[in-house]
């Protein structure tokens, strides 16, 4: 998070080894390899969210595998706020992560509540 948190993509990119391999399992389309692409996904976040801070909700630790609910928050283009959120599975290997599987989706915003009249 604090590698998120400085909005600097060298700094994420460099949280994962080079052999990286990221699974989305609702979207198997966006999985890659490598921390590269790691640079090139966080680069392209920071570019549409600048001001995107991330938290850990909650997380749980057994050996190498960490489960851990994410909550991202930044400012679009169109000055509304976007809200990403969900869980991740990793696996550490050497103190980066060398394989993840991503659940993360945006959180629509509320409905606003019917007026009465």
């Amino acid at each position: 998070m604090d590698a998120i948190n400085s909005h600097d993509p060298q700094k994420v990119a460099d949280c994962f080894t080079t052999d990286y391999q990221a699974e989305v399992p609702h979207r198997p389309a966006e999985a890659f390899t490598g921390n590269e692409h790691v640079l090139t996904n966080w680069t392209a976040i920071f570019s549409r969210l600048p001001d995107i801070r991330g938290r850990v909700l909650r997380r749980a630790t057994a050996g190498p595998e960490i489960w851990a609910e994410f909550e991202y928050v930044g400012t679009g283009p169109d000055g509304s706020t976007t809200v990403l959120g969900g869980p991740a599975i990793m696996w550490a290997r050497d103190g980066l992560i060398a394989r993840s599987r991503f659940y993360l989706a945006p959180v629509p915003a509320p409905e606003p509540a019917p007026t009465e009249g």
